[in-house]
């Protein structure tokens, strides 16, 4: 059995044990014995471990239940809930709860606080959206009706993502002392080191195989010494640490929509925010720039240069998910291809090596986060790429509160990645231009808009992906490279693990942006190698 002791010694003596970690190595008899694990694969949540305010719309919340799942596959699978319908109108979903559920705390789960869960979620103001709630009530002990404003069949994703706390058990201190219904019961939690939860007594679902998990908050330095010293049963990991070979621990690689991509400014420069800050770009208002780019950039060259690897070419902001269109793909890195859609579009090439039109050059600069070295890099390869089409990119490092004033003009290398599609609209919708990060280049398209007002108004997952692959590609018009191309996706990447080398835990659905919590989501199948 690993154990994790003198916590404060450990961080003190990491990299010192770290050279010794051969003589931690446990014997495959002795991990089958053990009915713990200690992980270190994300980092201290600042909100705490309320649903009501975000905690778990990136992944399963651990503490508690939700109404619906998905399954690996992302179809919908009841948790809570015994069965759903949906009025013909869209704007009326029934929800009939499991009677046989509850909380850690002993209490018994029931339709009030499932009532009050989305009633102190919508009255909360984070970033969980309700605005389209009208009303909830309980209709009978076990059976929740909650009424739209409109018809939204993202409201699903709600259902999914969103964990029902105790009406009984919640107050100003919830966020660090969650009760719940899920697998696990937080019991420790001691602030900026780890967390300790065990099995819940009362879950109703399969008993997870593991009594007791200790989270650490480790960097990503201290995690891989912690790895090399045996103390680790799972931690996450950058790429950079992907091809060391560490003793008793296997490399799991998860593919995720977690993708990094260039927004270009859609609209010519002008106007300006409510709040003062330029709006629109020149250049990269141009749709000939935006599409040469999607078509001259080498995506591939990018996941094996900048990820070592550990990723896959992106196209979308959805790749692989059930409402992303695969015929949108293009075929990137045609550096000819690429010249002649800058040609036809007026930008002529000069002997300085930089095309121009109408005496503006094909020039911009490209922002990132200037904390963040994967995308410092990616920036700065995606400028090289830039020179053989005659599109000069310089690239520079801003804090957030700068990014958040040059992004409604300045092309800003980005990241996004989300289980619902609600994503997408949020995205390109003409309703979102300017609207925090969402939007931030003004892209508007009638069709597309059109497209996506009828997918949230289908009152079935199936029809609305229809629409959604519409919006992105009906063979004329949409918003992805094949279309107006407003964004140039680059590489998602691959969520890297190192994980004792006897631990089985299954196989796992496509990741969200977010490296570390969402792996927890079937935490209850893990299991000692047989």
């Amino acid at each position: 059995m690993k154990k994790l002791s003198f916590i404060v010694l450990f961080f003190a003596m990491i990299s010192l044990v770290a050279c010794s970690n051969t003589e931690t190595e446990k014997s495959e008899d002795a991990n089958k014995q053990s009915d713990e694990l200690i992980l270190a694969v994300g980092s201290e949540p600042e909100e705490g471990f309320d649903p009501t305010t975000g905690w778990g719309r990136y992944g399963s919340p651990l503490f508690q239940s939700t109404l619906l799942r998905y399954d690996k596959i992302f179809e919908i699978q009841n948790d809570l809930a015994e069965s759903y319908q949906v009025s013909d109108d869209g704007l009326t979903w029934t929800v009939e709860i499991r009677q046989d559920v509850q909380f850690s705390d002993g209490e018994q789960l029931n339709a009030d606080d499932v009532v009050f869960t989305f009633q102190q979620t919508k009255g909360s103001g984070s970033v969980v959206d309700l605005s389209n709630v009208k009303g909830i009530e309980a209709v009978d002990d076990y059976t929740v009706r909650f009424h739209l404003e409109k018809p939204d069949s993202t409201f699903i994703d709600l259902l999914v993502t969103t964990g029902i706390v105790p009406e009984h058990a919640y107050d100003e201190n919830y966020r660090e002392h969650p009760i719940g219904s899920g697998p696990y019961q937080l019991v420790q939690w001691d602030k900026g080191q780890q967390i300790i939860v065990e099995r819940n007594p009362h879950y109703y679902g399969k008993e997870p195989y593991f009594k007791k998990l200790t989270f650490l908050f480790l960097s990503e330095d201290a995690g891989y010494a912690a790895a090399k010293a045996g103390e680790v049963d799972v931690v996450s990991i950058p790429s950079s640490f992907a091809n060391e070979k560490v003793p008793g621990m296997k490399l799991i690689q998860l593919e995720s929509v977690d993708n990094r991509g260039v927004m270009f400014p859609f609209v010519p420069s002008g106007d300006m925010t409510e709040d003062g800050f330029p709006i629109g770009n020149d250049v990269t208002a141009d749709i000939s720039i935006r599409k040469a780019i999607n078509v001259g950039v080498d995506r591939k060259a990018l996941v094996d240069g900048v990820l070592d690897g550990y990723g896959t070419p992106a196209y979308s902001v959805a790749d692989r998910l059930p409402w992303w269109n695969p015929d949108s793909v293009i075929e990137d890195h045609d550096i000819e291809q690429a010249k002649e859609i800058l040609d036809e579009g007026g930008w002529k090439e000069t002997d300085e090596g930089v095309r121009v039109k109408d005496g503006k050059e094909a020039a911009f600069t490209l922002f990132y986060p200037a904390d963040d070295q994967n995308r410092q890099s990616l920036s700065m390869a995606f400028a090289e790429m830039m020179k053989p089409l005659g599109i000069s990119v310089t690239t520079e490092g801003k804090s957030w509160n700068e990014l958040e004033q040059l992004m409604y003009s300045e092309p800003i290398m980005m990241g996004w990645g989300s289980h619902d599609p609600l994503e997408m609209y949020n995205l390109y919708s003409s309703k979102t231009r300017g609207i925090g990060y969402y939007n931030t280049n003004y892209y508007s398209n009638e069709v597309v808009d059109q497209y996506m007002e009828q997918a949230l108004r289908a009152t079935s997952t199936e029809e609305a992906n229809e629409y959604w692959k519409k919006a992105q590609w009906d063979g004329k018009e949409g918003f992805s490279a094949k279309g107006d191309a407003p964004w140039a996706w680059l590489v998602n990447l691959q969520h890297l693990y190192l994980i004792d080398e006897n631990l089985e835990i299954g196989e796992q659905k496509i990741q969200p942006h977010g490296h570390g919590w969402p792996i927890t989501d079937f935490i209850e199948d893990w299991h000692w190698k047989e």
